[in-house]
Formats: C-alpha cells, structure tokens, sequence
C-alpha cells in the first residue's frame, strides 16, 4: 500500500551523491518514498555517505567513476537488481576544474572538465534509458548551472561543459518524449557548498570571504542558495507533478541570469 509520499515506489540513482546537492537530494527522495542508489568514485566517501543516510531503508551504493562507462552500466544493473527498475536519474557528478584565461588553460584541465561534465553525463543516461523504457517512462535530470547560460571570465572549460549538458538535454528530450522519459537540466547558482566555497578561493586566494561577498551583490536575493533548495528542485523534478516538463534548463539562482 502506498504512503502517498511524492516518490512513492520510485527507484532513483544519483551520481556525485557524496558531494553536498547529491547527499541533499538523496536524503529528500528518500523521505519521499524513493528508493535510491548512491554512485560514488570514492568507496569512503560513500560509506559515510550511506552511513549518514542509515537511518532509512532502500539506499544502497554502488563505486563508479564518472568517466567509467563500465562501471556505470554495472550500477544501473545492479539498482534493477536490487529495487526492480528504474524511475529516476539525477546525473550529479561534476568538476569545477581550474581557473585560468583561456591562453593559459591546459589540455588536461578541459579533457577532465568535459570528460567528467560531459561525458559522464551522457554514459549515465545512456544506461539509465533501456530500464526506464521498461517501467514505461521516467525523469532524467542533469546538474547543469549558471554556467550554462552564462560567460565568465577564466572559466572556459566550466563553462562550455555545462553549455554542453543543456545540449545533451535538449537531444535527448526530443528522443525520449515518445517514450514518456522526461529529461530536464537544474541550473544552481552559487550554493553553500565544497564546489562553491573551491571556485571562490580560486577567484581571490587571499581572500575568498571576499569573492564570496563580491558574488552575493551579483545575486538579486542577496544571499547563496542551499544543497536542501537544490534538492526541492530535484525532487519536484522527479515526481509525476512535473509530467509536462521536458527539454528545459530550470534555474534555480536567485535570480542571477535575469541581471
């Protein structure tokens, strides 16, 4: 019998669900009556994960990196052994990369970038599509950003990469609608949280308090944004009340892009 929970019987995998959004939205689906599988790269960093999360049932984890196709076809395998489908993909992972002007960025930093930002979220939703179709839909959600709306100086590889998410998006809503898969991108802005905290202290090492409070006067809510309004976002996202959403980038900003 169902708890009339908004994810109610729903089976979710998150990937970068040991960073800070992917933890929230994990804690959230679960609450919501979701089932959730937590992919990692880091085994520690998963258990501690799965640990925090211990006091519900239906979480499981599975280590992959973004990059690794294998290992990724092997988690979705592993989510519909253990919980009978899948419902709901939230393609977390991500890298912030290195800040630097365009004529002094690397090779290494973009193929880490796209390779992560990019690539993974593909393969994740590659593997995700065949066991959706199967349960006769689902929602697929890709992190993208600000930064995919937007320019900003010394963060080029950033940037594109999540450009690149909303392309795939857009692709893959206009495959998927037939088959009643939803696919959507989140864009946050700056959230209180380990990525945020990284690109402020490359933005001002001295000072990152500084950039900090630079980027805030940029924000018309004057203040970040949390992993737990992320996860909202998400989880609306997730559920069927969002049955007509498809194809778009929803922000979840503050209002930053509308300056």
């Amino acid at each position: 019998m169902g708890t009339g929970k908004r994810l109610d019987g729903k089976v979710a995998i998150i990937t970068g669900a040991t960073g800070g959004i992917g933890e929230a939205t994990a804690k959230k689906f679960l609450e919501e009556g979701a089932s959730v599988m937590l992919i990692g790269r880091s085994k520690a960093k998963l258990e501690e994960t799965r640990g925090r999360l211990s006091g519900f049932e239906g979480v499981s984890g599975f280590v992959a990196e973004a990059t690794d196709e294998d290992a990724n076809a092997a988690a979705v395998s592993e989510t519909v052994k253990q919980f009978g489908g899948l419902d709901i993909l939230m393609a977390n992972a991500g890298t912030e990369g290195k800040n630097n002007p365009i004529e002094s960025q690397t090779r290494e930093v973009w193929e880490t970038v796209l390779g992560t930002n990019v690539i993974g979220v593909w393969i994740s939703m590659k593997h995700a599509i065949e066991p959706m179709k199967k349960r006769g839909g689902g929602s697929i959600i890709a992190v993208s950003s600000i930064a995919g709306q937007i320019g900003f100086p010394t963060m080029a590889p950033y940037i594109a990469s999540k450009h690149a998410v909303n392309g795939i998006v857009k692709t893959a809503a206009l495959e998927l609608g037939e088959f009643n898969i939803r696919v959507n991108s989140i864009g946050p802005g700056p959230i209180s949280n380990r990525m945020t905290q990284s690109l402020e202290s490359q933005m001002n090492p001295d000072d990152p308090s500084a950039a900090h409070d630079l980027v805030t006067t940029l924000i018309p809510m004057k203040r970040y944004g949390t992993n737990e309004e992320v996860a909202n976002l998400a989880s609306f996202l997730a559920s069927d009340e969002s049955s007509y959403c498809s194809g778009s980038c929803h922000m979840i900003d503050g209002g930053f892009i509308a300056a």
